[in-house]
């Protein structure tokens, strides 16, 4: 563990909805943006399987040359954000990302997905033979020339029978990133430092190159850290990566290794670091 200073950047979550709601915007030719023009979001039930678990998908579907985002948008993205209160018979949920793609635009850089967007998740009920009722609040961002927030409301009942829209989740299930084996790393080290307003993280990842203009996007077990990516190179077999955390509340922070990961996107491809070792 590293004592440094606290963190910022929030990002994590989605889901589903059957109702969406967005704050009015304006187009650059000066007429009023609809939300249904934009991009129309629902419900993939999915399917039980033996263990008791349920596999449903949140599905966004974008007009064109619009996107939303990543878990971790980048520098200017809007992170996805939900309130599962009101659920029944919900003890977890895993999120399953597919790969994302990134988008450099007027210099900055952004992680997310143009096109419709199949998010499958893994649902744990509290009583397994039961029913799951999914109700709360997501909240994505999507952008073309403008950028705007979509409040979703969800309420939805997921039978113990449900078999349903198998195809596309197990799609989107099979577009994951591989895993730091199937990729064949060998080895992830990361170097801290502190500065002024937090740490510097150095991380060299020694792997088979994944694709050209490789980009790694650090995070932490802690959502509210800003990560600044500095610099991100390859020599060899190792790409290095430079990136800072930087805390908003000014106060110390644990970093542990362990906790730190690590996706490496590029070529349509990606890679799941899970943790790093010392320098």
């Amino acid at each position: 563990m590293y004592l440094g200073m606290k963190l910022k950047n929030a990002f994590l979550s989605a889901c589903l909805s059957v109702m969406a709601l967005a704050t009015p915007a304006v187009a650059q030719s000066g007429a009023p943006v609809s939300l249904e023009d934009v991009a129309q979001i629902d419900v993939l039930p999915g399917w039980r399987d033996a263990s008791g678990t349920h596999m449903a998908a949140l599905r966004v579907r974008l007009a064109d040359g619009w996107k939303t985002y990543w878990r971790s948008p980048g520098e200017a993205g809007i992170p996805p954000s939900l309130d599962w209160r009101g659920s029944g018979n919900l003890a977890g949920v895993t999120f399953h990302w597919p790969v994302p793609e990134v988008f450099d635009t007027a210099g900055m850089r952004t992680i997310g997905y143009s096109g419709d967007l199949v998010l499958p998740m893994t649902l744990t009920p509290d009583m397994v033979g039961q029913p799951i009722k999914l109700k709360g609040k997501v909240n994505l961002g999507v952008c073309k020339d403008i950028c705007m927030p979509m409040d979703a409301r969800i309420s939805v009942t997921l039978p113990v029978d449900m078999k349903s829209a198998a195809r596309p989740i197990k799609r989107a299930l099979r577009a994951r990133p591989d895993t730091a084996s199937e990729a064949g790393l060998r080895r992830a080290t990361c170097q801290v430092e502190p500065i002024a307003d937090g740490l510097r993280l150095t991380a060299r990842i020694d792997m088979p190159r994944v694709g050209q203009g490789e980009v790694v996007v650090v995070e932490t077990a802690d959502p509210s850290l800003w990560v600044n990516t500095l610099s991100t190179e390859r020599s060899g077999k190792t790409l290095t990566t430079v990136a800072e955390l930087v805390p908003t509340s000014g106060k110390p922070f644990l970093l542990n290794r362990s906790d730190v990961r690590l996706t490496v996107l590029a070529a349509g491809r990606g890679v799941d670091i899970r943790g790093c070792t010392g320098g």
